[in-house]
């Protein structure tokens, strides 16, 4: 099973410690949210420096803030630093709250936007030229950019019918969060299958990211994730993705439970398509590290199987 965990601590040091323990313990990858040390790629290029296997991924790096010949230009600043394969880019439009809340940028046309991000940075990040004009972005680069070291695969958190005929046609796939298994069979699955099929592309991957842990109590588990994890239920493309879920929220979503339950959850992801599961641990009860450990075990359980 190609299981992945969320990569992130609380200094590059530990993010380092964090995936030699995760390659050594055979997850397949460590996920990094944008945020993850306010950007994650300087503690990605030295984990990776330090590590030989494990795949380490962004999910996501927003692209809005950051124009697409920049951001293929910082990648291939870290994966020179890896100077090993298994760097994985992965992009998404974000929110509008944040888009135009916090950056009061516009946000009316995101799959336009991201679908003209895609048509750049791919071929840029494959050392193609690019001359591109679209209506939200544009690039015309004076010279051939230097070919990277080593391949980086391309994903796109990509929630609804648009995004995902794109990441079908343009990309090696998607990242999700808060996809359960009904929703990635039923909506997700069909549609980026279809489009790369059409495309004459590979089949696709699906990573499937979603809050786990292993607790006997089930319904104080759901609880403490519907808590802990409640933004992703106001967003409305985590929203959507949970309503083709027919999730109530992200308690319902989360895979809770004791070992046999969970491990049936994460088999039940790969069943529905998914190609790989991002496991995002979390605690419950009193003994947090007591929690996590748990759900750790079982999860490097699965993976040695």
């Amino acid at each position: 099973m190609r299981i992945g965990l969320s990569g992130g601590a609380a200094s590059v040091e530990k993010m380092v410690e964090q995936a030699t323990k995760a390659e050594a313990d055979g997850f397949s990858a460590l996920w990094y949210a944008g945020a993850i040390g306010g950007d994650p790629l300087l503690a990605m290029a030295m984990a990776g420096a330090a590590t030989s296997t494990i795949e380490l991924g962004t999910s996501i790096v927003q692209t809005y803030p950051c124009h697409p010949s920049l951001q293929a230009n910082r990648v291939l600043a870290a994966v020179a630093a890896m100077d090993r394969p298994g760097f994985t880019l992965g992009i998404g439009p974000s929110h509008g709250p944040v888009i135009e809340g916090m950056y009061k940028m516009d946000y009316s046309h995101p799959g336009r936007h991201t679908e003209e991000y895609v048509r750049i940075i791919s071929p840029l990040l494959r050392g193609e030229a690019v001359a591109f004009d679209g209506e939200d972005l544009s690039l015309h680069a004076a010279a051939k950019p230097k070919p990277p070291a080593h391949p980086v695969p391309l994903l796109v958190a990509a929630l609804g019918p648009r995004l995902l005929r794109v990441a079908g046609e343009l990309t090696d796939g998607t990242i999700l969060w808060m996809g359960n298994a009904r929703s990635i069979e039923t909506h997700v699955a069909p549609r980026i299958n279809a489009a790369a099929e059409a495309a004459g592309r590979p089949a696709p991957r699906i990573v499937a990211g979603l809050p786990v842990a292993v607790h006997d109590d089930v319904d104080e588990a759901r609880r403490v994730a519907a808590e802990q994890f409640t933004v992703y239920g106001q967003l409305p493309n985590y929203r959507r993705l949970l309503d083709h879920g027919d999730a109530d929220g992200p308690g319902d979503a989360a895979i809770v439970g004791d070992e046999a339950a969970v491990a049936a959850g994460i088999q039940g992801l790969f069943d529905s398509g998914a190609t790989d599961v991002w496991a995002a641990v979390f605690p419950v009860g009193d003994d947090r590290s007591g929690s996590r450990a748990r759900t750790n075990a079982l999860l490097k359980d699965l993976v040695s199987r």
